[in-house]
């Protein structure tokens, strides 16, 4: 391929970065509104006479009877909001953007002090903090994702920056946290879970190129490293949940987008009069158009689009009904000789669709609680072939469509400021059919493993019920103490797992916080399809041990704390391939690669390590955030061997932040350093020897 021509494709793709202009920003009266929604965080309640202010001017407004407010005539540009209500701690929301003649909405929520009869001192700042996640969590909005520099809008990639994440590479969104694999994270949005939210998925893993998800969806996403509630279950690394915000009620607004993403619109606008919103968009990727329009010649470009689309409806003022959906579908194809120009190790077809559609229920329950009930549906169908690309043997077959159906209710209800609860209950329905086969191949160890075919149907249930009790028996000491049960039809096994969460208020800007916890997963389904006795594995387990410190330097800058381990047990292991870390290989082999022997589940690993992180939220004109973090991950192999993890960085820096002069202009960089990964030294004249 040309050296000219990828030089036009570079500048045509870093032209559409940088002057991305939405149609909606074409100049015009600088005035907008801003519109909103205040309401208790532990009833969803609406709170009715809260003041809103916008800082640094003397705008501002109170909610009314449905707790929302309206401030007009604006100014286009960046603003913060502050939330105050009398018996409620306060909150700031930075990155409030106004536009030219549209409708900004804002949703707050506010917790309620338990210090009765006083004046709120607490300093809660711009930063949420979670009674039932105190530690390792982190929240950011949806203009931190698009502005955050080097993630091209991509929800996934801005956590990239974090301590807990180990640093793989650019070429994928595979989350690795705090030692753990890629397939020990899940995803939820607005209480509908859905299992990946990337296209080009590793199939039963968390990995792919670049985001499913709008970023113009996301009113905020909160990421759990550790020690999360137990209302989240059959994960054991992370829980990322997003927050979509709502359509716009009073008029029809649309935006026409071409950025890294693609090239594709939003259209969002009022329904049924007003008593609730529609908001869809539609995407499409452009490289292979790219390809095409400047001959570039041989060369391998993915095509691949997405839309999604959420409608709500207000059934009455204390119950929503919310509709989700989001589709997508993947596709590349390559030949040998392009592979071979293009120094690739295999070549072939894939063809992946993925979806999730769901409805939600959103009830408030007089004035001390609310529930969220939903139930939904996921689909993964993966058609790929791979050859090796030196003498063009087949090496996979995978025919495989994964469906679930995902019924879920989560309850919260508070009894006083200092007592209040969370319960629910969950059921899935799991059906695989797999036509698959995988070719022999020599594993990493040098042994040769003999073909596998994989055809079958499979189907179970698994039934979960959760519980958690959050008490502030002492001023200044918060405790969430958890119970959730697991039970699979399939294997017939049940787990137990309980969790603990604490925080000790140090002073009104410093807390001391701790969790721990046990937590399950159940094998990948492809996994135990291989021979029929997997099902006798118990489930992988692990065990979170959390210590922290967060302190408010500012009200605007935070400084977190952590040390913590995780001790794992109960892994599949291969007896034939003694010495890997089987959940381990699907990073760099982007697919499972076993045989039909029975595993067994003797696996254990432990990760442990020391966490520090600055952010600052944008509040006049500087951002950023600083993180290192030291830590060791290894895993026991079948012989008792103890061998660091393939993912084993030990240490790690990153540094991201900008700077906006004005309204017109922002600069911003981020620079990531770690440690190598661990690796076998290749044995060159025995690799020779075997071609």
């Amino acid at each position: 391929m040309r050296l000219q021509s990828w030089i036009s494709i570079a500048i045509f793709v870093l032209s559409t970065i940088l002057f991305h202009v939405p149609a909606h920003a074409q100049k015009s009266p600088h005035r907008g509104t801003i519109k909103g929604k205040i309401i208790d965080a532990d009833t969803q309640e609406p709170l009715i006479g809260a003041n809103v202010t916008i800082v640094n001017t003397s705008m501002g407004a109170a909610t009314d009877l449905n707790g929302e407010f309206t401030i007009a005539n604006v100014a286009v540009g960046p603003y913060s909001l502050r939330f105050t209500y009398i018996g409620y701690e306060p909150r700031t929301q930075q990155d409030i953007i106004v536009r030219s003649k549209r409708i900004t909405y804002v949703h707050a929520e506010l917790p309620m002090t338990t210090i009765a009869g006083q004046e709120v001192v607490v300093t809660a700042g711009a930063f949420d903090k979670s009674d039932q996640q105190p530690t390792s969590s982190v929240a950011f909005s949806r203009e931190e994702i698009r502005r955050a520099p080097g993630s091209a809008g991509d929800v996934s990639r801005i956590i990239q920056t974090l301590p807990s994440i180990a640093k793989i590479d650019d070429q994928r969104n595979s989350l690795v946290v705090r030692g753990g694999s890629p397939i020990e994270n899940t995803f939820y949005l607005d209480n509908i879970e859905i299992p990946n939210i990337n296209h080009f998925p590793s199939q039963g893993a968390s990995g792919g190129p670049i985001s499913i998800i709008n970023v113009d969806f996301i009113d905020k996403v909160d990421f759990y490293t550790g020690g999360f509630s137990a209302k989240y279950g059959d994960k054991l690394s992370s829980v990322m949940n997003l927050t979509l915000r709502e359509g716009n009620r009073s008029e029809f607004d649309g935006q026409v987008d071409l950025n890294f993403a693609g090239f594709g619109g939003v259209l969002e606008g009022p329904f049924a009069n007003g008593k609730g919103s529609v908001l869809v968009s539609a995407r499409r990727s452009y490289l292979d158009l790219l390809v095409k329009a400047v001959d570039v010649g041989s060369n391998v470009a993915p095509r691949f689009g997405d839309a999604q689309g959420k409608l709500v409806y207000d059934l009455s003022g204390n119950h929503k009904l919310t509709l989700l959906g989001v589709w997508s579908d993947d596709h590349m194809t390559s030949d040998q000789t392009i592979a071979a120009e293009n120094d690739m190790v295999t070549y072939g077809n894939q063809d992946i669709y993925q979806a999730t559609a769901g409805v939600n229920w959103r009830a408030i329950w007089h004035k001390s609680g609310f529930s969220n009930t939903s139930i939904s549906y996921n689909s993964a169908k993966f058609n790929e072939d791979f050859f090796e690309t030196g003498t063009g043997n087949q090496l996979v077959q995978n025919r495989s469509f994964e469906q679930t159906v995902h019924f879920r209710n989560v309850n919260h209800f508070r009894f006083s400021p200092r007592h209040s609860v969370e319960f629910g209950i969950e059921a899935k329905y799991l059906r695989a059919d797999y036509d698959n086969l995988y070719a022999s191949y020599t594993d990493a160890l040098g042994n040769p493993v003999p073909p596998l075919k994989i055809d079958k149907n499979a189907t179970g249930n698994t039934f979960s019920a959760f519980a958690s009790y959050i008490v502030n028996p002492l001023e200044p000491l918060t405790m969430t103490l958890g119970m959730r049960a697991d039970y699979a039809t399939k294997s017939q096994r049940s787990a137990i797992s309980p969790r603990l969460a604490l925080t000790y208020r140090l002073s009104e800007r410093t807390n001391l916080n701790a969790s721990t916890g046990i937590f399950h997963q159940n094998l990948p389904p492809l996994l135990l399809a291989a021979n029929s006795r997997n099902l006798e594995l118990d489930s992988p387990e692990a065990r979170h041990y959390i210590l922290g410190i967060d302190h408010l330097i500012t009200e605007n800058t935070k400084l977190t704390v952590e040390v913590y381990q995780k001790d794992y047990s109960g892994f599949p292991m291969d007896p034939n391939q003694p010495g890997l870390f089987l959940l381990d290989e699907i990073y760099y082999r982007d697919a499972f690669f076993f045989n039909q022997n029975q595993l067994n589940d003797s696996g254990k690993a432990q990760t442990r390590g020391v966490e520090f992180m600055i952010q600052k939220k944008l509040a006049k004109n500087f951002y950023g955030l600083i993180s290192t973090s030291a830590f060791r991950s290894r895993y026991q192999d079948a012989n008792g061997t103890w061998r660091d993890r393939i993912f084993d960085n030990r240490f790690l820096f990153s540094l991201e932040g900008g700077y906006k002069p004005n309204n017109k202009w922002e600069f911003s960089a981020r620079w990531i350093f770690a440690g190598g990964r661990p690796y076998t030294p290749f044995d060159v004249p025995a690799s020779q020897a075997l071609n």
